[in-house]
């Protein structure tokens, strides 16, 4: 394939994805304001769609609400994971998003405490999003005042948060009867309404933000003490880029759960490595390859009524090895274009 023909692909691919995510923050959007007439009939061809694609695949899932909202989280997953994803790998910072996750679980935990002792009805997907991000900016704060190596602050993070939460949780169910179980390996049950909005709300800023900061954060990738020289305010980008991280743990988690967030964001980045000869053709390939992980994790739960989580990662392993087999070689040196 030359490479003009494999830039169209590339594009095509881009596009159908983009235009995918368009309709289902369409559907969220219409979810939302369903109450409304003109919303309430569109909303209702959705669910009609839905209805048309169980009667043709033979399945009782697609005419319920909560599965579009679930897919529709699932797909803005698969571009913003990989999207972030691509930074981090290509900095060596594949473990903060797995620290990140396990930040979060300590907000869910203090979260369900919370609203189970004072009857607060808040989104837990709030509490998580709060607490990851303040161990997003702690993990920042402790890698530039400590001297130790660079991935010291963060397994300390990683394990004392989860440590945090394992207790809280353990207080918590001697109280309440607390139930985390669903947010550890994930559940599409999860996936509450509010907690699909606000995902599409962050993914849609998120997208924006990187599309704005393209060119700093790729020059801090591939040559930090030159962007200091620069004088680019490189502690502001790594802060933001560590916060975007833990945006998207947090909106991941409710899909592929604590223990499997992190996979998102780093296999398909990870496949598109192995074909990839830019920087550029990365990011565009590990966002079709997301996509193709959740649409086939998707349709592999589904079919043989398997966890969503464990079949996305799984799809997304065969991908990877299916792109280790095409490139022939075992790594690979990009631009930065």
């Amino acid at each position: 394939m030359n490479g003009k023909t494999r830039r169209r692909l590339e594009l095509a691919g881009i596009i159908l994805t983009g235009l995918l995510a368009t309709v289902m923050v369409g559907f969220l959007v219409l979810d939302w304001l369903r109450e409304y007439p003109v919303a309430g009939a569109l909303y209702e061809q959705f669910r009609l769609a839905g209805w048309l694609m169980d009667d043709a695949l033979g399945t009782n899932v697609f005419y319920h609400p909560f599965m579009w909202r679930s897919m529709a989280t699932g797909v803005l997953v698969g571009i913003v994971a990989p999207l972030v994803g691509t930074y981090l790998v290509h900095r060596e910072m594949a473990l903060i998003g797995e620290t990140l996750a396990h930040t979060a679980f300590a907000g869910v935990a203090i979260g369900l405490l919370f609203s189970s002792t004072t009857g607060w009805g808040g989104s837990l997907l709030l509490a998580a999003l709060v607490v990851a991000v303040l161990g997003a900016l702690g993990v920042q704060w402790l890698a530039e005042r400590t001297d130790t190596y660079g991935d010291v602050p963060i397994a300390i993070m990683l394990t004392g948060s989860f440590a945090v939460g394992t207790l809280i949780i353990s207080y918590g169910r001697g109280l309440t009867g607390m139930n985390i179980e669903s947010f550890l390996f994930g559940n599409l049950s999860v996936v509450t309404p509010a907690g699909a909005r606000i995902m599409a709300v962050l993914s849609v800023i998120l997208v924006a933000v990187v599309i704005a900061t393209y060119k700093q954060l790729l020059f801090i990738t591939f040559d930090e003490q030159a962007a200091r020289v620069a004088r680019l305010n490189v502690t502001w980008y790594n802060t933001l880029l560590i916060v975007m991280t833990a945006v998207v743990v947090v909106g991941a988690m409710q899909i592929l759960g604590v223990i499997l967030v992190a996979a998102m964001l780093v296999i398909p980045v990870a496949a598109a490595t192995q074909i990839a000869h830019s920087f550029r053709e990365t990011l565009y390939l590990s966002i079709l390859f997301g996509q193709l992980s959740i649409v086939g994790g998707f349709a592999l739960s589904i079919g043989q009524s398997l966890p969503a989580g464990g079949s996305i990662v799984v799809v997304a392993i065969a991908i990877y090895l299916l792109a280790i087999l095409a490139s022939g070689r075992s790594a690979a040196a990009i631009s930065t274009h």
